[in-house]
């Protein structure tokens, strides 16, 4: 069997339904191979909204994402996306081309070092090298990707490798000398973590993407029920625990809520499940938890006491830990504690001025999304204020309903993110809320979305501003836009029309219900939705980068 033939039969193994990917010549022989396989194969019109669309479609449905690219400016094209997944601890199997093994080294047509390259932003990635050792790296690197803490992993496959032939036999296990992740979490550990989780009077959770990706929302709500302890969420944590309910702070971090900061750091202990105590939610870190111990369950041994010290580390998979805590814990008595926190709640919650000279609210616009969906509904979104604004006003009740770029921050992800997610569950409504910024950065994709008759919705919040930098510059540079205003953009609504959509703009809060009543009802094609939206809307509540809880800057600053 020809080495490409090797590579179908190994994801027909693997389960795969779905690739992603773009043709290039050295990847032919692949592509071939692929004419007749029972896979779905979703032509991306660039690289990096391949490796996006299969990111979403991991992250909506728990599988891994596979792609496939050319090599040279094919594989360096993947970089952004694979940095993306990286970060946020997404599992995507990355095929990538590669010129003949005699020609490596030799700066022929469309090399690249792409092994080298892509080293410090995946798990692990592999240059087959001999025809024996494909199948077995294949299987490895599905294997990898998805265990313990999941990620990206690459394969580079040079085109002799692909026209070589050999037996083809899949691996049915997998032993990896010096990979051996812990999913149990120490027993002496559990049962101190239990102890000071009785003893504590102040305590808080702080649930991250950690548990979104062990799939153990269930066991954090049943944790929570015995506990009755509230929780707060980071970003990609979003859905875990359901943001309606009495104990939910939502979420933390620079935008947070006010609460959720505040309870964090009046806190005497904070458990953290499957976060990382990155820089957006911690601030200044001598100044973060000032007065609390800390419980981490990770099961990254080197997340645990990485930015902050921890009293009690639990390495192993939350789902499991949780799930063993819950049969041991006694709940706490913190009535006291709890009526402070619904005071916090009543006294600040997270609220916009409505007015402005007619021109929508964006705060307005997810509130109204999130009306309409019924709260039933897939959001993606792209960086920036539009990312924060969807985190805030659109309450989250269930896990992998939140997509976003979390750790890298990646203008252009949320589009193709999204036809990954609708493609992963063509049962939900995926709406991609985005700025009128990265909405133009992997814009080609929509005719991906017309092609396959998906019916994303994509909601520009259209301020004619990068925002979250024009917010900086308001807030910190002297209000001096330097080349963050981008009012020469393209009429989204003939956009649409021009690639086979359906667009529609909104001037006016009366014709915001409307509008997305009628982009709910189609069902065959995307739908743009342009707001026009105010201009200088900032988001609050936000602690100033490197700045303490203290700083919390809750409304405009006055002149």
């Amino acid at each position: 069997m020809k080495g490409a033939d090797i590579i179908v039969e190994s994801l027909k193994q693997e389960k795969v339904e779905h690739m992603f990917g773009y043709p290039g010549g050295v990847v032919i022989p692949i592509f071939h191979a692929l004419y007749n396989a029972p896979f779905r194969f979703i032509l991306s019109r660039h690289e990096q909204g391949a490796v996006h669309a299969a990111d979403g479609y991991a992250r909506a449905s728990g599988r891994p994402g596979v792609v496939i690219a050319t090599s040279g400016p094919g594989a360096t094209n993947c970089v952004t996306g694979i940095a993306t997944a990286h970060m946020d601890s997404v599992p995507l199997i990355v095929f990538t081309g590669q010129v003949k093994r005699e020609q490596i080294g030799n700066d022929a047509f469309q090399e690249v070092d792409i092994t080298g390259i892509t080293r410090p932003i995946t798990k692990h990635n592999y240059l087959v090298q001999d025809i024996k050792d494909l199948a077995r790296i294949i299987k490895e690197a599905f294997y990898i990707a998805t265990t313990g803490r999941p990620g990206p992993v690459l394969i580079d496959v040079p085109v002799d490798i692909s026209n070589a032939e050999y037996k083809f036999s899949y691996p049915e296990t997998v032993h990896l000398r010096g990979y051996k992740p812990v999913y149990e979490g120490h027993p002496g550990q559990i049962k101190k973590a239990c102890q000071l989780i009785e003893n504590s009077k102040r305590p808080v959770i702080y649930a991250g993407g950690g548990v979104v990706i062990s799939n153990a929302s269930k066991e954090l709500r049943e944790f929570v029920k015995k506990t009755q302890i509230p929780v707060t969420t980071t970003l990609l944590g979003l859905g875990v625990y359901p943001e309606t309910d009495r104990l939910s702070l939502e979420m933390l971090g620079m935008h947070g809520t006010y609460y959720a900061n505040h309870a964090v750091n009046e806190s005497d202990l904070l458990i953290a499940v499957g976060a990382r105590f990155d820089d957006r939610v911690t601030g200044k870190i001598a100044e973060f938890i000032p007065s609390a111990e800390v419980i981490h369950i990770d099961i990254d041994p080197a997340s645990v006491s990485k930015n902050v010290p921890v009293n009690i580390p639990i390495v192993g998979d939350c789902k499991q830990v949780l799930a063993e805590m819950t049969q041991i814990i006694k709940a706490p008595e913190i009535d006291e504690w709890l009526a402070v926190v619904d005071g916090l709640k009543r006294e600040h919650p997270l609220t916009y001025e409505k007015n402005d000279k007619g021109r929508i609210k964006p705060q307005f616009v997810v509130e109204e999304i999130y009306k309409q969906t019924k709260g039933d509904a897939i959001i993606c979104t792209e960086v920036g204020q539009n990312q924060m604004w969807a985190a805030q006003f659109y309450k989250y009740t269930q896990p992998r309903t939140f997509i976003s770029s979390g750790g890298l921050g990646t203008m252009g992800y949320g589009f193709p993110a999204a036809i990954g997610a609708q493609l992963a569950r063509p049962e939900k409504r995926v709406i991609d809320i985005a700025g009128d910024g990265s909405i133009q950065m992997n814009i080609q994709e929509l005719i991906v979305a017309v092609q396959h008759r998906l019916p994303v919705i994509i909601a520009i919040l259209n301020n004619g501003f990068l925002g979250m930098v024009r917010q900086w510059q308001q807030l910190f540079y002297e209000k001096r836009y330097s080349h963050t205003c981008i009012d020469f953009a393209p009429d989204f609504v003939k956009l649409a029309e021009a690639y086979g959509a359906v667009g529609m703009r909104i001037d006016t809060y009366e014709e915001v219900a409307p509008a997305l009543q009628k982009a709910l009802e189609i069902t065959d094609r995307p739908i743009i939705l342009d707001f026009r939206i105010s201009r200088e809307e900032n988001v609050y509540p936000m602690v100033p980068a490197g700045q303490s809880f203290k700083e919390i800057i809750m409304r405009e600053l006055l002149a």
